[in-house]
């Protein structure tokens, strides 16, 4: 199966056309011509590109994806008819990751969204010192050989090395790894948890290289 295609466009000529070149490439696309139903599909969390139309029967481009940089990252590349300077800022500005307007060539839509789609497989790896995070698989390796880990110290983890140098307090971590799902933990939850992943992916968790405790306020991913 391909990757999967969101069209959304209420032109229908142009709707069909856009599906039957797209899965003649191998994309697995759905199609619809709504942004009531755009923002329905989005929100199932399957697609990994959007064709957006700017003008839509039941509002614009600009109000879907502002509704959409809510909670979904998908890459969106819009289409319009309006050719001015300032709506292409706008939709940058609200998260777009590319701007055509029409008539368009086909041949140059496709090259970005490939651009675009390189660019989503490259950003879904953290790698630091020896450690390796897949965000599209949620797998970590070490030394090329997987690690695993529990869904909370997967997380942990990720917010460590994005965060890489930078000195985490306790409360921030505690704030972001837990509170985000409503409950409530204290400190030694947190110390526990660093424990287990430090004997996961250190060479030596006595002696800790990457996850490094800075006292009386937090943790830094060193990752040297």
């Amino acid at each position: 199966m391909g990757k999967k295609l969101l069209i959304i466009e209420d032109d229908l000529d142009l709707r069909e056309g856009l599906h039957f070149s797209f899965a003649g490439d191998g994309y697995d696309v759905v199609v619809t011509g709504t942004k009531k139903q755009g923002i329905k599909e989005i929100q199932k969390g399957i697609y990994e590109i959007v064709l957006l139309d700017c003008n839509l029967p039941d509002g614009t481009g600009f109000e879907l994806c502002k509704e959409v940089r809510k909670f979904s990252t998908v890459p969106m590349v819009m289409l319009t008819a309006r050719d001015t300077e300032m709506d292409e800022i706008k939709a940058l500005e609200l998260g777009v990751d590319d701007y055509l307007s029409k008539p368009f060539s086909l041949g140059v839509l496709k090259a970005r969204m490939k651009r675009i789609l390189n660019d989503k497989i490259e950003n879904a790896k953290i790698v630091s010192a020896d450690i390796l995070i897949d965000k599209n698989s949620c797998k970590v390796y070490k030394r090329k050989e997987e690690v695993s880990l529990s869904k909370l110290e997967y997380k942990l983890l990720m917010y460590l090395m994005e965060n890489k140098n930078h000195v985490l307090s306790k409360e921030q971590i505690l704030s972001h790894i837990w509170d985000c799902d409503g409950k409530y933990v204290d400190h030694n939850t947190l110390s526990v948890n660093i424990s287990r992943l430090r004997t996961k992916i250190e060479d030596d968790a006595s002696l800790p290289q990457n996850i490094k405790t800075v006292h009386g306020i937090g943790y830094i991913w060193k990752g040297d």
